[in-house]
């Protein structure tokens, strides 16, 4: 299995892929910083981007997706 496969591929805990749980921590973080305050987007890509590549699309789809399954 390629590491795109593992990135995408739902965690049997709570569904969650690999690169859900990194934009969740780095939105945790960063709202724990800010005082829970909005987090803009462009900060919290800068964050993601640290941990794992991903393009601006994929992040804004992966809030999309976390926001829709609220």
């Amino acid at each position: 299995m390629n590491s795109f496969e593992l990135d995408n591929l739902p965690d049997v805990r709570d569904g969650l892929t690999r690169k859900e749980r990194i934009v969740l921590y780095c939105l945790y973080q960063a709202q724990a910083e800010l005082g829970d305050r909005n987090v803009p987007t462009a900060m919290l890509y800068g964050r993601v981007v640290e941990h794992m590549d991903m393009s601006e699309g994929e992040l804004q789809a992966i809030l999309q997706h976390l926001m829709d399954s609220k």
